[in-house]
């Protein structure tokens, strides 16, 4: 069983989708053959290189004029720094593209434009000097060909253990739109991606063969189905095996959860699940008791690391045209903070509430859900702040002084963790500088800081 998780490709969105890789085993990268490696792919990239993520890599929109496949692999080397091997290769491209040869079987398949649903079993030439290929593809093949022949001397060999290890990349031509190349993708995966591996908690390493269930929350969506008003947490089994009805304990707030409504999900399906196991993943509706990175376990007290948020670039404050409907804007914006659709951030002395984005199509996407799901049209207005860090301390009565001395300076996100808000880097040079005992971070990690109290843990 594999469970797809697809997120968005705008870099706007890249916090949501740095916390979605922490729940994967393996991921595939997209290129666009026409645009080689877009920025965004870059940063994601080193993601999951930092988490040493294996990757199968799939250029897509071969039936377009685009990029020498040759002059592809050089690009992702060179930029990403992580050796290719391929897999299948491109005969020709646009109006010229007949297929890709699967080197590893020593076959080609036959690409039919505008044939974008399995109907039949492909049409499959064996061998790369079947003369029918030649005959079929003309110079398009010769040119394959000799590449071919020309990579299985420069190329290295595959190696399953480096590929584990994220230091090496199967690369796979098609056209997705088509549904052309993607089953490849896919046997290759079957054959090479990994099995759901052990996560790492504050207190021990957690294997998947535990009998003990344990699950982390990574991502929170609200109005998944507008009618019903829902919040669905997904969450990612770590451990153990899943039980529709099982009582699960909130490590965060010690609080049960009961799971008799927990679902899978399939496009616009929904399926009330009756067990799951170590790497699937499940919906589990959310009435604000569960938050991102939320453990859910048996009993036992545990959390799970690395699931980052990053301290926003851009900052609004947000008002709503009619006060009436002020209870809607702060409901709304709590359950939009909660999902990190955007970060919420509330004035320690009181005032409109301010919001917080890596990029401007984040203030647009949430004034549009509030308005169409919350029933609140909201005013945005540009704030004076630019930069945002959280602040710790080993002192208690330390950071207590800190906040009250900033007090106009200081506000808490949705989890009341504090940050300190500076519209230039001299103000948070000058606070580094007086406050010696307080630690700024530029992330945060819901593991790592638990607000109770009023101080830090």
């Amino acid at each position: 069983v594999f469970n797809l998780l697809d997120t968005p490709g705008h870099e706007d969105f890249s916090e949501d989708t740095y916390r979605t890789l922490t729940a994967v085993d393996a991921a595939i990268m997209v290129l666009d053959a026409a645009k080689g490696i877009e920025s965004q792919t870059r940063k994601l990239f080193e993601v999951c290189r930092l988490r040493d993520i294996p990757i199968v890599t799939f250029v897509n929109k071969m039936d377009r004029e685009v990029k020498e496949p040759l002059d592809l692999i050089d690009e992702i080397e060179r930029a990403l720094g992580i050796p290719v091997v391929p897999f299948t290769w491109p005969v020709g491209m646009g109006k010229r593209f007949g297929g890709v040869y699967d080197i590893r079987s020593d076959s080609m398949r036959v690409f039919r434009a505008g044939d974008d649903r399995v109907r039949e079993a492909p049409e499959m030439i064996q061998g790369i000097d079947n003369p029918e290929c030649l005959s079929r593809f003309g110079e398009a093949f010769v040119q394959a060909r000799n590449e071919i022949e020309l990579l299985k001397g420069a190329s290295q060999q595959f190696d399953r253990e480096a590929f584990l290890a994220g230091r090496q990349t199967p690369l796979l031509f098609g056209s997705a739109i088509n549904n052309f190349g993607v089953r490849e993708v896919l046997d290759a995966l079957v054959d090479l991606a990994p099995p759901p591996g052990h996560r790492s908690a504050i207190q021990r390493e957690v294997e998947p063969a535990e009998d003990a269930f344990s699950g982390v929350v990574f991502k929170v969506q609200a109005n998944m189905d507008p009618a019903y008003r829902d919040r669905i947490a997904f969450l990612r089994i770590c451990s153990g095996r899943f039980e529709r009805g099982m009582k699960l304990k909130v490590c965060r707030s010690g609080k049960d959860i009961r799971t008799a409504n927990a679902m899978s999900f399939l496009s616009q399906r929904r399926d009330l699940l009756e067990e799951a196991f170590p790497g699937d993943i499940i919906g589990i509706p959310n009435h604000g008791l569960l938050q991102l990175g939320d453990t859910l376990t048996e009993g036992e007290e545990l959390q799970f690391t690395g699931l980052p948020f990053f301290a926003p670039e851009l900052f609004q404050t947000v008002e709503v045209a009619d006060p009436i409907r002020t209870k809607q804007l702060r409901k709304g914006l709590l359950q939009l903070g909660e999902e990190g659709a955007i970060q919420v951030f509330r004035p320690s002395v009181g005032g409109a509430l301010l919001l917080g984005a890596v990029g401007t199509l984040q203030f647009e996407v949430v004034a549009h859900r509030l308005e169409h799901e919350y029933g609140v049209k909201p005013r945005l207005i540009q704030s004076k702040y630019r930069i945002a860090r959280w602040v710790t301390s080993d002192s208690p009565d330390e950071l207590k002084r800190f906040m009250q001395a900033n007090i106009h300076r200081v506000a808490v996100d949705v989890v009341e963790a504090p940050v300190f808000l500076a519209s230039h880097p001299s103000e948070l040079d000058v606070a580094k500088e007086r406050w010696k005992e307080i630690r700024f971070h530029a992330m945060r990690e819901h593991a790592g800081l638990v607000f109770q109290d009023g101080i830090f843990d």
